[in-house]
């Protein structure tokens, strides 16, 4: 009996340790570097959506990325890492089957950028966005279309989207930069809203986007924002028209071809406000976060004309005679009509 019980204990042991070298030669295998075919230093490889481990490391072996498909997956099955994640991953060279098998259990695909600056309008966001071949299908969208998808509530889409470099990966949708975009400047605004100066003349915070909106299609210099918000601000108190040439810039659309000419500051649009009093129907381009600031925090002064030095920066005048002399000064040997930005006349 007991001769039996050493022999079962012996055999028992050959076997553990069989298996266990096995398992350490197995895994010395999976520790190995990738060596990537054709002299590569690595590899885009797409998962598609619902592609098991083992069906993807077949695939890899295929390709001659992966020497022991089974192995890893047999690997992935004894420590419960089968799960894995659809989208681009970037197998380098030097590469461990090991670490391959986490980057896909975690999902670590690769992430691409797509900026939108500060002052486009939705016009060019979606001229942006389907410049790229993953989101080409939104140029298929009409704008209802397109907000709906993306569950932006509102009666037109300009100024809701927050300008800001955005990441995204090969499973992302246009529609889904978009809703983010609105999400962001939802939060934003009601932040900004939430903070700003008492005795503003808005009625709401969509408003102030409006605003701010004009503010950063009139400032050149950072530093300005505040004061070219104050000049506004002051204007709408006063009951002047705004008369600033981005908003009827905006109303021309297409046909606004790089010069604003009389003709276009006589005819009315409801963004011409030149002709307008008070704010246009919507904002004219997406406003930055410190253009929203500036709306809602604009600073006190007396100055309600403004005209541009060239240089990128603005002349603060407080009264009609003192901006007259500074239009001379800076721009009437440069441009065809006289001014941009202010009003013919104070009320």
């Amino acid at each position: 009996m007991l001769r039996r019980l050493v022999a079962s204990l012996v055999l028992l042991t050959v076997v553990l340790a069989s298996v266990s070298g096995l398992m350490l030669a197995g895994y010395y295998e999976l520790e190995k570097p990738i060596e990537l075919p054709s002299g590569q230093n690595s590899v885009v490889w797409q998962v598609d959506r619902g592609s098991s481990l083992s069906k993807v490391n077949r695939q890899l072996h295929k390709r001659d990325i992966l020497s022991h498909p089974r192995l890893l997956s047999l690997y992935a099955r004894i420590v419960g890492v089968t799960a894995i994640q659809a989208g681009h991953y970037q197998i380098e060279r030097g590469e461990t089957a090991l670490q391959l098998l986490t980057k896909l259990n975690q999902g670590a695909v690769i992430s691409y950028q797509i900026t939108f600056p500060e002052g486009w309008n939705f016009k060019q966001w979606i001229a942006q966005l389907a410049a790229v071949e993953q989101f080409a299908e939104v140029s298929q969208l009409n704008q209802e279309q397109l907000m709906t998808a993306a569950e932006i509530n509102q009666p037109h889409p300009e100024g809701w989207l927050f300008p800001d470099t955005y990441s995204y990966t090969h499973e992302d949708r246009a529609v889904d930069i978009v809703a983010r975009a609105h999400r962001k400047m939802l939060e934003v605004l009601d932040q900004a809203w939430q903070a700003r100066e008492p005795n503003l003349p808005y009625a709401n915070p969509y408003e102030a986007l409006i605003m701010a909106s004009i503010v950063e299609k009139e400032t050149g210099l950072a530093a300005e924002r505040s004061t070219i918000a104050g000049v506004f601000v002051r204007r709408l108190n006063r009951g002047m028209r705004l008369q600033t040439d981005p908003t009827v810039i905006y109303g021309l659309g297409d046909a606004y071809r790089g010069n604003i000419t009389r003709r276009h500051l006589k005819t009315t649009t409801p963004y011409n406000t030149y002709r307008i009093n008070g704010l246009p129907p919507t904002p004219i381009a997406m406003p930055s976060a410190a253009a929203i600031e500036a709306a809602l925090h604009p600073q006190a002064g007396s100055s309600l004309y403004f005209v541009a030095r060239g240089d990128g920066g603005h002349y603060f005048s407080d009264n009609l005679a003192q901006h007259q002399k500074a239009v001379r000064q800076y721009q009437i040997n440069q441009r065809a009509v006289d001014y941009q930005s202010a009003p013919k006349s104070e009320k």
